[in-house]
């Protein structure tokens, strides 16, 4: 049988590829720009006929349909691996959970800890010549999940960009159980805020630090933004790209001829990432571009893997940081916020790479009406989660300077912490650290 012929044979509505949903049932959406659009529509309307119907998504860029209907909660239960204000929205409305993990362990887990996949269904480009249906921007963990579904349906979308050049980055016709055209929506679009005085100076503190030739990862967020924006107006070169996320200003920094990935000690010339989102400019960069390597989020984020480049740097944001040196970048207490993601990943492998160096960055302080807080604390929040601990921190930088960590004892971090807070706090950060017995009389500052 051609493709062209498996492909009419197994193509349906979306009502009828949902009916294969059962009460009680795990669902997965994949990920962020791969989340479906009209199964999950057709779904929702399906919601009377079931309960406690478990569907795992993360990353989310829209309202869910199935989380949009009358009292979801008697119906659906959303689980998700990386929360956005989407998902604090649905976890606030008392149906949704955060699925704690090391994003590089995500396809692991799959393929090893959880359970049951009975049905996957996500967004997907076109089908190619070869009867393969690319994952889009979202490699990521999706070939474990379909390695695990009992059903697989997916969603062609024409507006999905085909990503290629790496591994586990499509699926085959012969391995798809329905096949729906989906009405073509524009993918969810990813916009960077206006960057703030406070962005940019800390992007200046961090940019001085990166040679020529450095590979580069960037978390989402203003200040990891703000070091991209600074990079092009450098004179930096011969920069590479290896990273959990693809976001917009390595476009940028690609069309301003910054990256070229020429002095990378392995996947050289090519920009490889797990996931993407963005505007359509990356959309369309990122489509059938032969630098581009989409792969899953075990081969990107392994800790080993990025210690094997040179000149790694790593520029990711946080929450809190306390005098001990701890990492709060997913909840402020117990409200979830985002998740660990590939964060302690890439703070470790920045580290062990040779001239690689980790950055957690963050604005001294947060807070409205006047009524700033410290984002440098004595401890942590209760509640808040360690993302990356004590024994793993690097670089800290905030507007008033960066200090490094590695080697440091505890009075030590506490007077390198305290004179990149904010000034209003010092002593107040300083009396704390005197009565945790981390402090030394002879350096206040």
């Amino acid at each position: 049988m051609s493709y062209s012929s498996m492909y009419q044979s197994k193509l349906v509505t979306a009502e009828t590829a949902v009916k294969t949903i059962k009460s009680g049932d795990w669902v997965d959406y994949g990920i962020c720009t791969g989340h479906p659009v009209v199964t999950d529509k057709a779904l929702a309307a399906r919601a009377d006929e079931l309960k406690d119907v478990k569907v795992r998504g993360g990353i989310t860029m829209w309202m869910p349909e199935i989380c949009s209907i009358a009292d979801p909660g008697k119906h659906f239960t959303w689980n998700s691996w990386h929360c956005t204000g989407i998902d604090r929205k649905i976890i606030d409305m008392g149906f949704g959970y955060y699925s704690p993990m090391r994003y590089s362990e995500l396809p692991k887990l799959y393929r090893e800890n959880i359970e049951r996949v009975d049905v996957a269904m996500f967004q997907v480009a076109p089908m190619d010549q070869h009867g393969y249906f690319n994952f889009g921007p979202q490699a990521s963990h999706l070939m474990a999940i379909c390695e695990r579904a009992g059903i697989i349906i997916v969603e062609v979308n024409q507006n999905m960009p085909r990503c290629l050049g790496g591994f586990e980055e499509a699926i085959h016709i012969s391995r798809v159980d329905f096949i729906v055209e989906g009405d073509n929506p524009p993918l969810a679009q990813l916009k960077s805020n206006g960057l703030t005085d406070v962005d940019r100076k800390v992007a200046e503190l961090i940019v001085e630090d990166i040679p020529n030739g450095a590979c580069l990862q960037l978390g989402i967020g203003g200040m990891p933004n703000a070091v991209g924006m600074l990079i092009g107006d450098s004179d930096l070169k011969d920069l590479g790209v290896h990273t959990e996320m693809y976001v917009d200003a390595f476009v940028d920094l690609s069309v301003q001829g910054k990256i070229n990935g020429s002095r990378k000690n392995i996947d050289r010339f090519r920009q490889v990432f797990a996931f993407g989102a963005g505007t359509r400019k990356l959309y369309d960069f990122v489509h059938d571009n032969p630098q581009i390597m989409s792969c899953p989020v075990d081969y990107i984020n392994d800790v080993y893997r990025i210690a094997m480049i040179d000149n790694f740097m790593s520029i990711n944001n946080a929450v809190e940081v306390d005098l001990f040196g701890q990492i709060s970048s997913e909840s402020s207490g117990i409200k979830q916020i985002s998740g660990t993601g590939g964060q302690l990943d890439f703070v470790m492998g920045a580290y062990l790479s040779k001239g690689g160096k980790s950055f957690i960055c963050l604005s001294s302080t947060y807070g409205k009406n006047g009524e700033a807080k410290s984002r440098i604390v004595p401890t942590l929040k209760a509640g808040s989660i360690v993302t990356a601990s004590r024994t793993c921190t690097q670089w800290i930088v905030t507007e008033y300077g960066k200090v490094n960590l590695k080697g440091q004892n505890t009075w030590q971090r506490a007077e390198a912490l305290i004179s990149i807070a904010h000034p209003e706090f010092h002593d107040k950060l300083i009396k704390a650290a005197e009565d945790m017995k981390i402090w030394r009389n002879s350096n206040r500052i």
